[in-house]
């Protein structure tokens, strides 16, 4: 998929700064604006995604990104649905006559890019396969800078940025929301991004230690607000940070 290997260090990395991650207070408003668009539309992002088994969410902000959430156009790329791509990549989808269906493109563009191949759902791994899907430039070559394409308009970015291909300015600032920091908002209004948090059948259990309780925890601690002993016993409290990030209770609290 990548140049850069998907190592350990590497995803603690991705997980500490998506952790910490705040979006700037002059840009608020905008990222709350691009977050409620995606939510309203999130039908539209799953049927693509329960078919290729990626989360919704990966693919809600590949479209923000590379689309500004206009569905008249490819994926890929951006380039109208009325034609074949004319960009990078080039004549995609190979099958089929324009128009294309914008459900049948995205299912083209992210086949392309084998993200239906890719099976760590974690935060981590999204935010490799989105790097992944921009292009590692920054990682490589410009390491002092983290990726707007992930970072902006978070506290994690300030400026430096690609004009244009292979064209590098250390003063240009990206005004584009990036990935990662639209992800967090999208978790901070309920949407976990979170695949194995997410998926497990967590039950409420007070009293006693649950089978990775204490990394459920340790999750929910992650997010603004929330501050729970990591001691594997889901009562009260976790089950309300759960609730606050997941949008319902943990099974068999008497609040559900």
């Amino acid at each position: 998929m990548a140049k850069v290997s998907f190592t350990t260090a590497l995803q603690n990395e991705y997980q500490t700064l998506f952790d910490t991650c705040q979006v700037n207070p002059a840009k608020r408003s905008e990222v709350d604006r691009l977050a409620t668009r995606l939510l309203a539309s999130r039908g539209r992002y799953q049927e693509v995604g329960d078919d290729l088994g990626i989360p919704w969410q990966v693919i809600a902000v590949i479209h923000t990104l590379e689309c500004a959430q206009d569905f008249n156009l490819h994926l890929h790329n951006g380039d109208p649905l009325t034609a074949r791509t004319v960009r990078v990549p080039k004549g995609r989808p190979a099958d089929g006559e324009p128009p294309f269906d914008w459900a049948e493109s995205a299912a083209d563009a992210l086949r392309l890019r084998k993200l239906p191949q890719w099976d760590d759902w974690s935060v981590a791994g999204m935010l490799y396969c989105l790097e992944g899907y921009n292009g590692w430039g920054y990682r490589l070559y410009h390491p002092d800078v983290k990726s707007p394409y992930l970072w902006g308009n978070s506290n994690h970015y300030s400026s430096g940025k690609y004009v244009k291909d292979g064209t590098w300015s250390a003063s240009a600032v990206s005004a584009q929301c990036g990935a990662a920091t639209l992800l967090r908002r999208l978790a901070e209004k309920g949407a976990a991004v979170d695949e194995p948090a997410r998926s497990a059948q967590f039950a409420y259990a007070p009293t006693k230690v649950t089978p990775r309780g204490a990394e459920l925890q340790r999750f929910l601690n992650g997010f603004t607000g929330i501050y729970l002993r990591e001691d594997g016993k889901l009562g009260e409290k976790t089950s309300s940070a759960f609730h606050q990030v997941f949008g319902h209770y943990l099974q068999g609290d008497p609040r559900a």
